[in-house]
């Protein structure tokens, strides 16, 4: 586990012995069935390591790689994942189209145009009766070109307020580092945390801003590691020798969480702290309180 810079470990378990301090885990882009079933091995154990008040994952690779289905995701619901947000590939599975029409706990990107099934925001609560608003958006550089997640990204922060959010978070589903970085500090002050998605690479940049809003340019991927942003090594690697098109397939090794832990404090909205987690299987079956394998 890595600590943001500049806090300590005891500052990060400040919520142990704090209970008006409301403690996030997003998880990045889960990808595949490696991905998903990391990520509901180590979804309750972390609630419980951590403390953990809601839990948020990126779901849009969660289906095969690509996209995301009614039972993938409500396996992951059913393991502690309140609010699913997703990016370009929320439409590869065709049944995302009508199953996004009535769960309104899986989001797609705010700035699609108006008509498109779904929303791009939703307000949850917290065990304790905190609201916290979700909020997805796509960034257009090097992606789709919707519209501009720099204007629709306050009129639903507005909305969720209006909803009595008093914590918010962005999923900032994006390609360029530039796009992500400008959306922090075009937020900074204004939500609580602004987390990237998309690149499947945890950076090395979680922080605070001056103005109080955890940021980090991306959280990373959670699904196997021995991989290229997910899938097979020879297939894509050989695209990258021949220009050839492949068949790519999720991989299969070394599963590892990508997230966040973001812990807020609901009367001011504002960000204490913001801590990466890269964890292994052997990670994960620690926190089970399982012996790992031998190797």
């Amino acid at each position: 586990m890595r600590n943001a810079p500049g806090l300590s470990r005891a500052e990060l378990c400040d919520h142990d012995t704090d209970s008006t301090v409301v403690r996030i885990l997003f998880l990045g882009d889960i990808v595949g069935k490696p991905g998903r079933t990391i990520a509901r091995q180590a979804v309750p154990h972390l609630i419980a390591r951590h403390g953990v008040d809601l839990v948020v994952a990126n779901v849009e690779n969660a289906a095969g790689g690509k996209g995301i289905t009614r039972v993938a995701a409500e396996a992951l619901r059913d393991a502690g994942v309140a609010v699913m947000t997703t990016g370009n590939h929320v439409w590869d599975k065709k049944e995302a189209i009508a199953y996004i029409g009535i769960e309104p706990r899986l989001l797609r990107p705010a700035n699609y145009p108006p008509g498109v099934p779904g929303r791009g925001r939703y307000v949850a609560r917290t065990g304790s009766g905190v609201a916290v608003g979700v909020v997805n958006v796509m960034g257009r550089i090097f992606m789709n070109p919707l519209d501009n997640p720099f204007t629709v990204v306050r009129d639903e922060i507005a909305a969720v307020r209006d909803d009595g959010a008093q914590i918010v978070l962005v999923d900032f589903h994006a390609e360029a580092t530039s796009e992500k970085i400008a959306m922090g500090w075009h937020l900074d002050g204004t939500v609580t945390a602004v987390v990237g998605t998309h690149t499947h690479v945890q950076t090395a940049d979680a922080r605070l801003l001056p103005r109080g809003t955890a940021y980090i340019t991306d959280v990373g991927m959670t699904g196997p590691h021995d991989s290229i942003i997910g899938v097979d090594v020879q297939p894509a690697l050989k695209r990258f020798l021949d220009g050839m098109p492949a068949r790519f397939d999720p991989a299969r090794r070394n599963p590892r969480v990508n997230a966040v832990l973001v812990d807020a404090d609901p009367a001011t909205g504002r960000a204490a702290a913001i801590e990466a987690l890269d964890l292994s299987a052997e990670d994960v079956e620690e926190l089970a309180g399982v012996a790992a394998p031998a190797s």
